[in-house]
């Protein structure tokens, strides 16, 4: 490949390396799962709290500073390494297949859901509650078996654009710096985006730029959930109906789809550490949900997950084609 063919009209590079990287990524996620330790994204998390404890103040500018600082700079660094690697396509196809690897849980997603699953299954409410903070941030000593279900087909359902297609849709985007750029947002949103006292004010740039950047990744999830889930119909009946109930501009198509698609319920009383919400019901007229729609959604999610990847590929090689045209 010659470096002309190697800029393929996209900001990104060459959407071959894309394509095989990414995919050689995918698969190094479905089969290991995310590394036990020296995860890349917990190195970010433990400098992020750094910055944070030099800059924190209760203020949204400082907020914003954070925000900048800390996913500007992680897209800043991938970009400098995808300009390296564009030498060889050996090496960015090892570059993007690494961060492709290092971005995705949908594995360890499937993996935490079905931990919980089993142990609500064998009557263990004890461990479903210790193992239920691996999946959210929700207080597992007010829930019940039933609500702890519902728990995790909604988280399962909300990570799986947050975890794998929102990532997908940036890598295609915008290469190795969209995929780490993505996955940085993303995880200051976990960190400071939520609405303690501490961070009202500071986190609040991290959560409308998590809203920002998760917007086309959670419209192509619930998309993908329509085709892929076993009712179609009902699938686009709740996500156009409820969807825009939720409070979350990205969790609400999302988890709407997936209600329609698995003719469950979800929505109602959450409670977060002391705190409770009543959210909207999403898929009323569906039942509640039960154990073994754990396992029904894990296998969706996996069906969605493999539909993005082949969406983003394409996406790209059709990006890719488009600018060569553009620039003849």
């Amino acid at each position: 490949m010659s470096g002309n063919h190697l800029s393929g009209g996209h900001p990104g590079g060459d959407p071959l390396v894309f394509a095989y990287g990414a995919a050689l990524g995918f698969a190094c996620d479905l089969v290991v799962g995310d590394p036990r330790r020296g995860h890349p994204v917990a190195a970010f998390g433990r400098a992020a709290q750094a910055v944070e404890a030099r800059l924190w103040r209760d203020h949204r500018g400082y907020g914003t500073l954070h925000a900048l600082l800390c996913a500007g700079g992680t897209a800043a660094t991938a970009a400098a390494l995808s300009r390296a690697a564009r030498r060889s396509p050996a090496a960015g196809i090892a570059l993007t297949a690494a961060a492709t690897w290092a971005v995705l849980g949908g594995t360890t997603l499937g993996r935490e859901a079905r931990a919980v699953g089993g142990a609500l299954a064998a009557g263990d409410l004890e461990v479903a509650r210790e193992r239920l903070p691996h999946l959210c941030g929700r207080d597992p000593q007010a829930l019940d078996g039933q609500q702890i279900a519902r728990a995790v087909v909604e988280s399962v359902a909300e990570n799986t654009s947050d975890a794998v297609v929102g990532a997908l849709v940036w890598g295609a985007l915008a290469g190795v710096p969209g995929l780490a750029g993505f996955r940085a947002v993303n995880t200051l949103d976990a960190m400071v985006g939520h609405k303690s006292p501490r961070h009202r004010r500071f986190g609040w740039a991290s959560a409308r730029l998590d809203d920002v950047v998760g917007w086309p990744g959670a419209r192509l999830t619930a998309a993908l959930t329509v085709l892929a889930g076993p009712d179609p119909r009902g699938a686009w009946r709740v996500a156009r109906r409820d969807a825009g109930r939720h409070p979350s501009p990205n969790a609400g198509p999302v988890e709407a789809a997936f209600a329609g698609a698995l003719g469950v319920r979800l929505g109602g009383t959450l409670a977060y550490a002391g705190r409770v919400e009543h959210r909207p019901v999403l898929g009323a007229e569906n039942r509640p949900v039960a154990v073994p729609d754990i396992e029904r959604a894990v296998r969706l999610s996996r069906r969605v997950s493999g539909l993005a990847l082949g969406t983003a590929v394409v996406g790209r090689l059709l990006l890719a084609h488009f600018a060569r045209r553009r620039n003849r």
